[in-house]
């Protein structure tokens, strides 16, 4: 890791980690998660309505999060392979204990690609069982506009979020509205052919 100095968000239970990552340890990641992801492919679900998301996914671990015409929900194998999805990275469950304190790893890991024009409006993660547990985010590749605001509703605020960062949802702030507004186009160099790389570990179970 990085120096994985925290700062003062100015919002209860928004946990913010500038730089978590060192440059080794983000290329290091980034090609376990690539690796992982020629076992289980990229590909780019659809809301239950129909609608494509802009953003391409996978997972790693026991479960992943996926989303089609049946709703949204978690499951611990790849819609379009069949395959159980690849073990997570030892890299990310030591963030998830060494910044969190959580007594139990995460059981998920959400692995979003930005490519060009690729975003993700305000939303919640209410799917899983235990919404005590954090929401841990990692950020690869291009700098992104991340936009959160308090789950009952009101203004919402924009941060940065680049390449080595490390966020988190906890307490009053696990339920809040969040997203990204846009990703800036070469912002970073790590990931090959650009975009940005995001992965979001949770307690599904």
């Amino acid at each position: 890791m990085g120096s994985a100095r925290e700062i003062d968000t100015g919002m209860e239970g928004f946990r913010f980690w500038p730089g978590a990552l060192s440059a080794s340890g983000q290329a290091a990641l980034l090609a376990e998660v690539l690796a992982a992801a020629e076992q289980a492919p990229f590909y780019r679900p659809v809301t239950p309505g129909g609608r494509p998301f802009s953003v391409e996914m996978t997972n790693l671990g026991p479960l992943g999060w996926v989303s089609d015409r049946g709703g949204y929900r978690y499951q611990p194998t790849h819609p379009e392979t069949g395959a159980p999805w690849p073990r997570m990275p030892e890299a990310l469950t030591a963030l998830w204990k060494d910044l969190t304190g959580w007594p139990e790893p995460p059981d998920a890991c959400l692995v979003n690609r930005y490519g060009t024009g690729a975003k993700m409006g305000l939303h919640q993660d209410l799917d899983e069982l235990d919404q005590d547990a954090p929401v841990l985010s990692v950020s690869l590749g291009d700098t992104a506009v991340f936009r959160i605001g308090a789950a009952g509703g009101g203004p919402t605020r924009t941060v940065r979020l680049a390449s080595g960062d490390v966020c988190a949802l906890t307490g009053p702030a696990r339920l809040a509205r969040h997203g990204i507004d846009r990703v800036i186009t070469g912002s970073s160099t790590l990931v090959p052919g650009g975009g940005r790389i995001n992965l979001t570990l949770r307690r599904a179970r």
